[in-house]
């Protein structure tokens, strides 16, 4: 008798798959919430995503997750129903189905977790299977060209699909497939076609059908694929292995039976070029480990580097093949700068998968306020380190509440100011310089009220954004005079000021424009791992800091140094650095860290930027530029605002990863609270 199974051994393999499924849900329904705003239908999406949903229930069943189960039938049977009515989802319907998807989602992390899986909410159930959909509504007439037997075999919602897809000007196909030992051979068969034409569009329906037997060969089963595109015909035969004049397009009749003169006709579109993509699913703690080993060669090769610069260094010319050694570790930097590539290439996310969810979210927001609030996502093909992303996404979801709670307007009072009723909010990023990401979070709303925030702060009023900014992330500070369920306990902005600045070591900015909007501009590193530094000695101690948060290194000539009188309202800076024509402020590193200054010749400035200032950093001397591994400094008696972390350059002692920016920071609120 053979073992029971034991489903612990799947849950892995299970949680991966769902949450994989759960992704392609709410994509779905996104989809199917943009076209119920325009009073349509969406019979493809709603067959996605009770595919989706029928898929997790599946697989939910293989591993004991009984409560997933119940909420899966339940959605699972209110999109039967919609599938039925063509595609007929209701606003009231999304918002059940999106409650079904988050108690989904709660019970996979607690199974992640190693938790008991919480029961099914009994609510949730109920509300979804009170839902009902009016399957009566007005339905197309079957009137396309297909041979009858495949007409009959179309759902009413699948004929609306092709219907809806010409008349949106789109191509509707039947591709034939046929297979054969041939095909086979060579690894064609109908579930790589499949995969082929979804990648060139849609898929309306797969309908397998009998070849008669001839006297040459038996009869066998072919498949006839019918799909909405707008690729070629070139790329769909070849897709489907077939050639463009077995395609068969499918036009709408007409009362006469023929083919209606308003049909789009085929246009031979040019399609790109794409290559083949295979996925493997690769879990995140194996990326963790590659990534550990790769740092710990880092740190080896940096030792390596060390020993044969002293070696050298000790015998000079009298050590044969010096000059090949160094060429050998200059090739070997080469090599771990590339394998290093390699690796954050694999950890890496798109940012628009990581922003997919955020239109939920905000639809969300918008129905329990009551207000009208358009979302629109610009996230291009950035990529993030999945590390990063993770603790990002938190930081832009309470920048959306606040948006929606605090910024946009009612429909009402956006119409007496001449705005339009819905408001805009707009989330965009784009990478810059390969080793940053900046991201923006705008609305069109009222702005920031800045008298009512230093009111509620108790301070001046900022003069500029950079002190508005400063009040706003004060930890329990909100403008709102009561707590909603949204905001206005005074904790997101503080929320996002720790996540960007002191978890990711980014910056964070702030524009606001009374009546017209806020902008907070994010900018954070592609990953904390793994970077490029500059190491330098300040009072007598080595340093690094990240090469990409460096506007400029100068040497410092004390003809370029004047005096200035000390502006009493921040950080004393009595020194003002001349470079390239700008008077650049000058700060003591060694006084800010402190410790005791004492005069060096040939010092060097690490110029930096903040906003539109630029601010100079004195040190001893600079010792080279080198990747670092990166470790974060998570022990709160070892936390000091400024030291992002810590780094071994190669002698085995830790180094200090700075930014000077909150060094300023910190000493600017020091010198308030001494006055």
């Amino acid at each position: 008798m053979s073992d029971p199974l034991n489903a612990a051994e799947f849950i892995e393999g299970y949680l991966a798959e769902a949450e994989e499924h759960l992704s392609a849900s709410r994509a779905s329904l996104v989809a199917i919430d943009a076209i119920q705003k325009k009073q349509g239908r969406s019979p493809g999406a709603v067959r996605n995503l009770f595919r989706s949903v029928h898929t997790i229930k599946g697989l939910s069943a293989m591993v004991g997750a009984e409560a997933i189960v119940d909420v899966a039938h339940e959605m699972e049977t209110l999109l039967r129903s919609a599938d039925q009515a063509g595609g007929n989802l209701p606003a009231h319907a999304i918002d059940a189905i999106l409650k079904g998807l988050r108690a989904i989602e709660q019970r996979l992390v607690s199974l992640s977790r190693g938790e008991t899986l919480p029961p099914a909410p009994r609510d949730l159930i109920e509300e979804l299977g009170s839902i009902q959909i009016d399957a009566t509504g007005p339905r197309s007439a079957p009137s396309l060209s297909l041979a009858p037997d495949l007409l009959a075999k179309l759902s009413a919602s699948e004929q609306d699909q092709l219907l809806s897809g010409l008349a949106g000007g789109r191509r509707a196909l039947r591709v034939d497939f046929v297979p054969s030992q041939a095909r086979a051979a060579d690894g064609v068969n109908i579930t790589r076609v499949r995969e082929r034409m979804a990648s060139l569009g849609e898929i309306v329906k797969v309908i397998p059908f009998s070849l008669p037997a001839s006297g040459e060969t038996p009869g066998k089963v072919a498949f006839a694929l019918l799909v909405l595109s707008d690729a070629g015909s070139d790329a769909i035969a070849e897709a489907a292995g077939t050639t463009p004049a077995a395609i068969q397009p499918i036009v709408v009749l007409g009362s006469d039976g023929r083919g209606r003169a308003d049909a789009p006709a085929e246009e031979p579109l040019v399609t790109p070029e794409r290559g083949d993509r295979n996925f493997v699913r690769v879990e995140v703690s194996r990326l963790d480990d590659a990534l550990e080993r790769l740092a710990a060669l880092v740190v080896t090769r940096s030792r390596l580097e060390r020993a044969c610069t002293a070696m050298v260094a000790a015998a000079g010319a009298h050590l044969g093949g010096a000059r090949e050694l160094t060429a050998i570790i200059a090739e070997q930097r080469r090599q771990l700068r590339d394998l290093r590539a390699a690796v954050m290439r694999a950890r890496m996310v798109p940012v628009s998968e990581v922003l997919a969810r955020t239109p939920l979210l905000v639809r969300g927001l918008t129905r329990s306020s009551n207000k009208a609030v358009q979302l629109s996502i610009d996230a291009g093909h950035s990529e993030l380190d999945k590390a990063v992303a993770d603790r990002l996404f938190p930081a832009v979801v309470h920048l959306l509440r606040n948006a929606v709670d605090h910024a946009i307007e009612p429909p009402d009072e956006r119409r007496q100011q001449g705005k339009p009723e819905e408001g805009k909010l707009r989330v965009s990023c784009a990478e810059r310089g390969g080793s940053q990401l900046v991201l923006e979070v705008s609305d069109d709303g009222r702005g920031i009220d800045r008298e009512k925030v230093a009111l509620r702060a108790r301070l001046p009023v900022p003069r500029d954004d950079a002190e508005l900014l400063a009040l706003v992330v004060r930890p329990g500070l909100s403008t709102l005079d009561e707590a909603t369920h949204l905001s206005g306990r005074g904790l997101g902005m503080d929320i996002v000021k720790r996540i960007v600045i002191d978890q990711l070591g980014g910056k964070l900015a702030l524009r606001s424009v009374p009546g017209q909007g806020t902008t907070f501009t994010i900018t954070v590193p592609l990953s904390v791992t793994v970077l490029e530094a500059f190491s330098f000695v300040c009072a007598e101690r080595t340093f690094v800091i990240p090469v990409s948060a460096v506007e400029a290194l100068a040497e410092i000539d004390p003809a370029q140094v004047m005096q200035t009188p000390n502006p009493g309202d921040r950080v004393s800076v009595l020194r003002v650095l001349r470079h390239r024509g700008a008077s650049v402020p000058l700060f003591r590193l060694s006084s800010l860290l402190g410790f005791a200054w004492e005069p060096t010749r040939n010092t060097k400035a690490i110029l930096l930027r903040r906003e539109d200032e630029l601010l100079a950093f004195e040190v001893d001397r600079m010792l080279g530029q080198q990747e670092i591994v990166v470790r974060p400094l998570t022990d709160p008696l070892v936390t000091v605002e400024g030291v992002t972390g810590s780094t071994d350059l190669g002698d085995g002692r830790p180094t200090l990863v700075l930014d000077p920016l909150l060094l300023v920071q910190r000493a600017s609120r020091a010198e308030v609270h001494a006055t």
